[in-house]
């Protein structure tokens, strides 16, 4: 692990995205998935997520995160995915909001596998940060969604 004792605690967030892509015939079945609401349970699973990435990622600091937002919405070809993560400490949040779009990402995949084992899961990055000595990161829109 990088040591960062060293380093000003500073407001830091990031942002990252997912995409699960489903058919049409899936997503009209959503609000009647026999193991619950697909969306709701993918945005607790992503926000626990992004609580235990130290767990998850060897090399990742345990952090007292302030706060994770994780929005879950349906579109035509199926749930976009975004997570926000922010603290106020020595090092960034990016793993965090990217482990919990993964894994809510993961549930929405997990919840509705059973209608359709074809579904997808696309375009896992990283769409900003802030705060830290590396100032702030936007994704270019050229690299945008292809979903």
């Amino acid at each position: 692990m990088v040591d960062v004792s060293a380093k000003a605690e500073t407001k830091r967030t990031a942002t990252a995205h997912a995409f699960v892509r489903i058919a049409s015939s899936v997503l009209k079945k959503l609000p009647q998935n026999p193991k619950g609401n697909p969306l709701e349970v993918a945005r607790f699973a992503g926000i626990s997520a992004a609580k235990k990435t130290s767990e998850l990622i060897p090399m990742c600091h345990p952090l007292m995160i302030s706060h994770v937002d994780v929005e879950c919405k349906i579109e035509a070809k199926g749930v976009r995915i975004t997570s926000t993560v922010t603290i106020t400490g020595p090092t960034g949040v990016e793993m965090e909001a990217l482990t919990a779009a993964a894994v809510a990402a993961l549930t929405v995949y997990d919840m509705t596998k059973a209608l359709d084992k074809g579904i997808e899961i696309q375009d896992v990055f990283l769409v900003s940060k802030t705060g830290g000595k590396s100032g702030e990161y936007k994704r270019s829109q050229h690299r945008g969604k292809k979903a």
